[in-house]
């Protein structure tokens, strides 16, 4: 059943009160609204039916009531240092007694104030109540949309599982894009390499040392060079690198499409090729074709990067003269052994993660129940098995791609490709930290923005995870 506009802003703020983190942002994302509202608030609180009626058993209650409970909590308080020998005061324990005989005394005020307002059809009104109240209010929604546009929009954002995944996903990404960035600057900042020493040489004076430093800002202490660091990043304005003086935006910008062109063919590569393997495998398990393929499999896992490609090099390069040895840009042969070398491993593991996850998933009783309904091998196949087998596989390409853009760095050395591998690592040992700065952090957003895609790929492919986001 659909619910209306008002109806379904007013769960979705219910559902969002009740955590903390989605509270700050409701409150935040309305704050002239909330304001406002708070303030006829507390106008109409002044009459607030709860504060007289808990005024009243207050009263009724007097102070006999504390007292007694005062002298209950003395007796146990003693009798409890007497048993373990503990040598308190008779002061001490008795404004601990007081202590807890006002919390007992308030708990007992409360309990019987809302079983009083129960049997008239009150409740204690508090501002989340009163908010929701109005929320039911279309003349409240209409004068109230200005000052409060942002808030509802966030809410209608986060009626939707699917867009409040989405969302959560998000801001947990940037979180992390800001924890690796504060990780690597103290790193960087903590190193024992010297950037001014560096790059001006040994004969370097103090004086032009310090006016190295200053030029760069590395004078500054480490907060102030963090939140410039962070600043650059979130603005895209990283500045000009140590060693050249090149602009280092400019630069990713150049270096990065090429690792990323490469490591995307590499992931392209990988699945045409494993997929249809492993599932070949699993299909055929302990056969000539499965121990084949796995052994191949083992062999990929274990031939070194750097190693394939100087084999690769000196066959097809150098002795058939089939393949340019370097990389070329707008050269499409170039490309063909470094993608071969950087998915090779990823072409091996997701082989034999889809093996083994699909053989899981065979033996499954659901499965089994399937085939005893008649479904062919190739219909609970594709319709039932595969599906299911491919979510860890879909973890494994996720986590791999973002260890070939991270350790790109070997292969483009090896084939003396103008990467963002093969760029951080040269500026490391300055340490340029403006260039390893933004090459890190750019690596972690595409990271974390696959990783989102992962997310929403898991979304479609589980039922159960689906399930789970409309419950949440």
């Amino acid at each position: 059943m659909k619910l209306g506009i008002s109806a379904l802003l007013k769960r979705t703020f219910l559902e969002a009160h009740r955590r903390s983190y989605y509270r700050f942002l409701l409150y935040l994302t309305g704050l002239p609204l909330h304001l406002l509202v708070y303030l006829f608030y507390l106008l109409k609180r002044k009459d607030n039916t709860y504060e007289a009626t808990k005024a009243d058993v207050e009263r009724e209650l007097s102070d006999d009531r504390r007292n007694d409970y005062v002298k209950e909590y003395e007796d146990q308080l003693l009798r409890k240092a007497v048993f373990f020998e503990e040598n308190r005061s008779r002061e001490v324990i008795h404004r601990e007694a007081e202590k807890l005989a006002d919390e007992r005394f308030e708990e007992e005020v409360v309990r019987r104030t809302d079983a009083r307002l129960a049997k008239i059809g009150a409740r204690k009104e508090t501002y989340s109540t009163y908010f929701m109240s109005l929320l039911e209010r279309p003349v409240f929604l209409i004068a109230s949309l200005v000052p409060g546009v942002i808030m509802y929009a966030w809410l209608l954002l986060m009626s939707n599982p699917f867009l409040k995944y989405i969302m959560e996903r998000l801001v947990q990404s940037v979180f992390v894009i800001i924890g690796v960035g504060i990780l690597v600057f103290s790193i960087l900042y903590i190193s024992p390499f010297d950037p001014a020493s560096n790059i001006l040489g040994e004969s370097a004076t103090k004086e032009q040392i310090a006016a190295f430093n200053q030029i760069h800002g590395l004078d500054l202490p480490y907060l102030q060079q963090l939140w410039n660091a962070l600043k650059g990043i979130a603005t895209f304005d990283l500045g000009s690198s140590f060693a050249g003086s090149e602009d280092v935006a400019t630069s990713i910008a150049n270096k990065f499409p090429v690792t990323f062109t490469i490591a995307m063919f590499s992931v392209l590569m990988a699945i045409v090729i494993a997929i249809p393997v492993g599932i070949l495998s699993a299909t055929r398990p302990n056969s000539f074709l499965d121990t084949s393929f796995m052994f191949i499999a083992l062999i990929g896992l274990s031939i070194p990067n750097f190693w394939q490609g100087l084999i690769f090099i000196l066959n097809f390069s150098i002795k058939l003269n089939w393949l340019p040895a370097t990389y070329s840009p707008g050269n499409v042969w170039s490309m063909i052994m470094p993608v071969i070398v950087l998915g090779t491993g990823l072409t091996a593991s997701i082989a034999r993660m889809m093996r083994s996850s699909l053989l899981e998933i065979i033996h499954e009783d659901y499965i089994i129940t399937a085939r005893a309904k008649g479904l062919t091998k190739g219909q609970m196949l594709w319709k039932h098995a595969v599906g299911n087998a491919m979510i860890p596989v879909i973890t494994v390409i996720g986590l791999m791609f973002g260890g070939m853009l991270g350790g790109a760095a070997v292969t483009e050395k090896v084939f003396n490709i103008k990467g963002i591998g093969s760029y951080i690592v040269d500026k490391q040992f300055i340490p340029d930290i403006p260039a390893i700065m933004g090459g890190v952090v750019y690596i972690a957003i595409t990271i974390s923005l696959v990783n989102l895609l992962i997310d929403i790929l898991y979304a479609f492919l589980d039922p159960r995870i689906r399930s789970k986001m409309k419950q949440s």
